[in-house]
């Protein structure tokens, strides 16, 4: 998906762009004048270094950089293949420092730019059944701190959003039982819709002095 806006727009690029949030969020930087790239699977496989360099080679300059992609292959570790682990950490970890590098060099060079990491909660609660995909998300805010050290000097902002409990594709393979457990887990009792969270992530990127920090978007 791209979107038709004025071509001196500026760049966002959105990492699983068809899913829940990441549809969410492709509408709302188009609405608020970005020019938008929000490929699925098929047009940008995270998990491919080819994929990925092949995707990125042919954009001009890239303003802003979400890391959305993401899988869920949820099993007790005691249960878990190699492949399940591997697949997680490829897509949710690995994934996110191949789209960073590809365009980090650029961004560097004009002494501006943005990304954001799609986190999540279970970073910190680190649910049962859920080593690999925990481990994948800690991972990720630690590359997030780490890299707006390496970067901050030259103008680039790098932050992390942990969303929370969002109704998208990836949430309906939940159980009602895990929902409303979660919600109890709330001290307000509701969780954020997408567009709520989309709009958090295109004003956050708006604002120059942030960097380095992890944003938990619930009440947990």
């Amino acid at each position: 998906m791209s979107s038709s806006v004025h071509q001196d727009a500026p760049v966002v690029v959105i990492t699983g762009g068809r899913g829940g949030l990441g549809s969410a969020l492709a509408k709302a930087f188009a609405e608020a004048g970005w020019m938008v790239h929000a490929p699925g699977r098929d047009a940008l496989d995270v998990a491919s270094a080819e994929s990925v360099d092949a995707y990125f080679s042919q954009l001009g300059a890239v303003d802003v950089l979400v890391n959305n992609a993401g899988i869920t292959r949820d099993t007790p570790l005691l249960k878990m293949s190699e492949a399940q682990w591997d697949e997680v950490i490829d897509v949710n970890l690995n994934g996110a420092a191949r789209c960073a590098r590809a365009v980090v060099r650029g961004m560097v060079k004009r002494r501006r730019g943005a990304i954001v990491n799609v986190s999540s909660y279970s970073a910190l609660s680190g649910p049962a059944g859920q080593a690999n995909y925990a481990a994948a998300k800690a991972g990720l805010i630690g590359f997030t701190k780490a890299l707006a050290k390496e970067v901050g000097g030259r103008g680039v902002r790098v932050n992390a959003v942990l969303p929370g409990f969002l109704e998208t594709k990836m949430t309906d393979q939940v159980s009602d039982a895990v929902k409303e457990r979660a919600r109890a887990a709330h001290a307000l009792g509701q969780f954020n819709t997408a567009e709520q969270a989309a709009e958090f992530v295109v004003n956050l990127v708006r604002m120059d002095a942030v960097s380095g920090q992890v944003f938990q978007l619930d009440s947990r």
